[in-house]
């Protein structure tokens, strides 16, 4: 036993708190962590096949925290992690000091501030560590994890979390992760509105919508999709003398002209294209570039 009363293998033991779609394949890959792993579910039978491969089963999260350092949580929303972490026989009952409490959950940034700070009263470290790219990803080990938290924090979780990530990118603060995590999303919820208002228009074309999906895939895995132009470490406007001036400025015309001649295309055909609208009065400011318009309609 250590001074703290934790077991010595504590030291590297990590812990795996939800087993659902996204928890089973991260928790997988960490089967084959050296310092062990326990995992906890409260579905009957979801832990049997991590036990199978090695992995020790808990009973409850206080019972796992007991015995593990690094504890990931990927449950449902706000309440559930709440409860995980501060319930009666919740994480904080039995973690000890150094613990670092990982949640992968997608939460709201002020209910991780909030927990952070009845952790810090224990000695306990909270990262707030969402990710992204799926199920696949995670079966494939190839996760981006974005975390909130202390840089001691970060370096404790950064070997462990190699299990299933193959990008870790240490946000800011407790909150940061899930800030960006929720502006990530942004760009992926409303790029998928804009897909289906794509279809919508195709459709009405009298196209075949699943040869358009397949032109959208197999062209953004070329060209990186929306992400491609996220290159700056500003949003703020470009000068002209600066090199992505010119840079975003073709691409302020390439779009401005086809988003316009959809438009045109989606008026003509009576499909209401909200998102095309809006983006055609917002595209050029979005890129720190003057609109070209005015310019074309003169």
């Amino acid at each position: 036993m250590s001074e703290n009363g934790a077991t010595e293998r504590a030291v590297d033991r990590v812990g795996f708190i939800g087993l659902g779609n996204m928890g089973k394949p991260m928790a997988r890959g960490l089967t084959s962590w050296r310092g062990g792993l326990t995992v906890c579910d409260i579905r009957p039978g979801a832990t049997d096949k991590f036990v199978e491969h090695g992995a020790r089963a808990a009973a409850d999260p206080a019972e796992l925290a007991a015995e593990t350092a690094v504890i990931c949580v990927t449950v449902l929303d706000d309440a559930q992690v709440t409860d995980v972490v501060t319930g009666p026989r919740g994480i904080l009952a039995t973690a000890t000091p150094g613990t670092v409490i990982a949640v992968h959950s997608t939460i709201g940034d002020r209910t991780a501030e909030r927990l952070a700070a009845v952790c810090a009263e224990r000695g306990v470290e909270f990262v707030d560590a969402p990710v992204s790219g799926g199920a696949g990803a995670a079966k494939q080990g190839t996760l981006a994890v974005m975390a909130g938290g202390t840089p001691a924090a970060i370096e404790r979780i950064r070997e462990p979390f190699g299990c299933f990530a193959d990008l870790i990118v240490h946000a800011g603060p407790v909150g940061a992760g899930t800030r960006m995590k929720l502006a990530r999303n942004l760009l992926h919820f409303v790029a998928f509105t804009a897909a289906t208002e794509a279809q919508r228009l195709a459709e009405a074309s009298g196209l075949d919508i699943t040869e358009l999906g397949t032109v959208v895939r197999h062209s953004d895995a070329i060209t990186g999709g929306p992400g491609s132009i996220m290159l700056r470490d500003t949003t703020a406007p470009i000068p002209p003398d600066d090199p992505w001036y010119s840079v975003l400025g073709h691409v302020r015309d390439l779009g401005e002209k086809d988003l316009t001649l959809a438009t045109e295309l989606g008026a003509r055909l009576d499909v209401p294209l909200p998102l095309a609208e809006l983006a055609l009065t917002r595209f050029a400011d979005g890129l720190g570039v003057p609109t070209g318009i005015e310019r074309q309609e003169a």
